[in-house]
């Protein structure tokens, strides 16, 4: 028989005993999913590849004492000439506990690692609706959330161009 230390879990707060910084995914799921192919079946008979303009957002919210709620959202169209091919929009959500971190660094870990770790969820769900549609999956291309984060961090320090409110 082998004795071995009371407390072997590492979840159980090893790592938090010096109060270090924490991130932990308690939940995630799929808030709202849409798939629209308005010109269907014609739609197939198509040769060109679509064009194809793809939109993402975050939020987070508070959602009690270190518990935060973060969704990401996608809206892919694509057209031809003009014409809607398919439309799907999907926004993934995750609640997150996150400990021991400056406002500066919260905000950061709500808008670039929350929806890195929520993102590779989200672009199957967009992938399988695509192709439940008949379509080639849509393969959502990697996102730099945090050169994002950045761009918009900067936009909002420049004050407005002259002419403009």
């Amino acid at each position: 028989m082998s004795e071995s230390p009371e407390n072997t879990n590492p979840q159980d707060g090893a790592n938090n005993t010096q109060g270090g910084p924490s991130l932990v995914v308690l939940a995630q799921y799929l808030k709202d999913l849409s798939f629209e192919s308005p010109k269907a079946p014609e739609a197939f008979k198509i040769p060109a590849t679509p064009e194809i303009d793809v939109n993402v957002d975050v939020n987070g919210r508070g959602l009690g004492p270190d518990q935060y709620e973060v969704e990401f959202s996608v809206s892919a169209k694509a057209s031809h000439q003009e014409e809607p091919i398919f439309v799907v929009e999907a926004s993934y959500g995750g609640v997150f506990e996150i400990k021991n971190l400056a406002p500066d660094q919260l905000e950061i870990a709500m808008l670039v690692e929350c929806p890195r770790l929520l993102f590779p969820f989200l672009r199957q769900i967009v992938a399988d609706a695509t192709r439940n549609g008949n379509f080639p999956p849509l393969m959502l291309d990697p996102i730099d959330f945090m050169g994002i984060y950045i761009a918009n961090k900067q936009n909002m320090q420049q004050p407005p161009a002259a002419g403009e409110a």
